[in-house]
């Protein structure tokens, strides 16, 4: 299970939509000032993403949650949308050049090829909306710091 930290921000039957801040591994490694990734991250700063996610565990409005994906819909997913139209734009390609003998005719044939691709890409997301499998769901709440009656805080 892929899991990120999140705060709900709106709530909807059975649904909430939660906020998450986009991060990047900089800073994690030793090269972390002279990468690439690094100085992307400084120019574009961290964005926020608002999400619908699945709410079994009943969160509230303002809770700090994790949520999670199966490991499996994400690389499923990632494969037919990355991949997908990346396999179908060069076998049009290959296809257009073996009809052909020319490149106007590879070059159309890799753009039919990633036009049926997004065209798959389209229906296959069309077909998995209501899966819940492919739903990020609230695992559970994050405890936070409330103060008790004599300026002790719990967890």
């Amino acid at each position: 299970m892929i899991e990120e930290s999140a705060r709900v921000v709106r709530l909807e039957d059975g649904y909430a939509w939660v906020e998450t801040q986009r991060k990047s591994a900089c800073g994690q490694c030793s090269a972390s000032k002279g990468c690439g990734t690094s100085v992307l991250d400084k120019v574009l700063g961290r964005r926020r993403s608002v999400v619908r996610v699945l709410n079994p565990v009943g969160a509230e409005l303002g809770d700090e949650v994790v949520i999670g994906l199966g490991e499996g819909a994400f690389v499923r997913g990632s494969l037919a949308v990355y991949a997908l139209p990346l396999v179908t734009l060069l076998a049009g390609a290959m296809l257009g050049q073996w009809l052909g003998q020319a490149d106007v005719a590879a070059v159309l044939g890799g753009l039919a090829g990633l036009a049926a691709g997004f065209a798959w890409v389209w229906l296959f997301t069309r077909r998995i909306a209501g899966d819940s499998r492919y739903q990020p769901v609230i695992l559970r709440r994050v405890p936070t710091l409330a103060p008790r009656a004599h300026g002790v805080f719990s967890p």
